[in-house]
């Protein structure tokens, strides 16, 4: 993975893979995807447009950590996604479903911005992100 100009950057350090750590960012991502759903039903879209992009990010987020990454801006880690693609570890969509969904985030909370046609499909993105990332974390060194 074509990485350092991302670290030499500043957008990303080098750490120690960290297992306690990957274990919070999972478990987070599984309580947003949940705050996601519970928004939907509650007609709370914002905040399902939120809670959803967050459980992707932390998904990621402990991807990252498993390959000894940690990010100091969102938006490298849609980057990164795009590398793990790059070597087909990682189908596109799920790289587009997060690019995807940290726009309708930032929409929603800068903009006002949000719908539940948006919220509902960014949930179902969610959905299917986070057990992609659960797969991907396993095929990793």
């Amino acid at each position: 993975m074509d990485i350092e100009r991302y670290v030499n950057a500043g957008y990303v350090k080098r750490i120690e893979s960290a297992g306690d750590l990957i274990g919070k960012e999972f478990k987070e991502a599984e309580y947003d995807l949940a705050g996601a759903k519970r928004a939907l039903k509650d007609e709370d879209f914002k905040w399902a447009t939120i809670k959803a992009y967050y459980s992707m990010f932390h998904a990621a987020k402990g991807v990252l950590f498993k390959i000894g990454l940690k990010e100091k801006t969102h938006f490298v880690i849609g980057l990164l996604l795009d590398e793990i693609s790059k070597e087909g570890k990682l189908e596109s969509r799920f790289v587009n479903d997060f690019k995807a969904a940290m726009a309708a985030r930032m929409e929603a909370d800068y903009n006002y911005e949000y719908s539940e046609r948006s919220a509902r499909e960014l949930v179902g993105m969610a959905g299917e992100f986070l057990p992609q990332m659960k797969k991907l974390l396993k095929t990793l060194k």
